[in-house]
C-alpha cells in the first residue's frame, strides 16, 4: 500500500517486469513499485514456492532480479523508465 497523502512523489514512469508493463515513481525502488502493485514473488524457492523481498536493504539477495541484464537487488535498484525487469520466477506465480 502506498502512502498517498502528505507525500510529495516523484514523476510517474513505467518499466516492464517479465513483459508486463507496471507504474512506479521516480525516488522508489524497484522492490518498492513491484510490492505496490501486487507483487510478492520475484523468484521461485526451492520446493517450488515463491520468494520475494526479506530485509528490503539489500543484504539477504531475496529479491534479486535481472535489470536490463544485470543481477540487482529490487530493494536497492531505483525505478525508471524503460527500465526492463526478468525475475526468475515460474511463470504462474505471482
Amino acid at each position: 500500500m502506498r502512502i498517498a497523502a502528505g507525500v510529495e512523489r516523484g514523476p510517474a514512469v513505467t518499466f516492464s517486469v517479465d513483459g508486463v508493463a507496471v507504474a512506479g515513481h521516480i525516488g522508489e525502488t524497484v522492490g518498492a513499485a513491484l510490492l505496490a502493485a501486487g507483487w510478492r514473488d520475484l523468484r521461485s524457492g526451492p520446493g517450488g514456492g515463491g520468494r520475494g523481498m526479506f530485509c528490503a536493504i539489500g543484504v539477504c539477495q531475496e529479491c534479486v532480479v535481472m535489470a536490463d541484464g544485470v543481477v540487482r537487488e529490487a530493494c536497492r535498484l531505483p525505478v525508471r523508465d524503460g527500465l526492463v525487469i526478468t525475475t526468475r520466477r515460474l511463470r504462474d506465480v505471482r
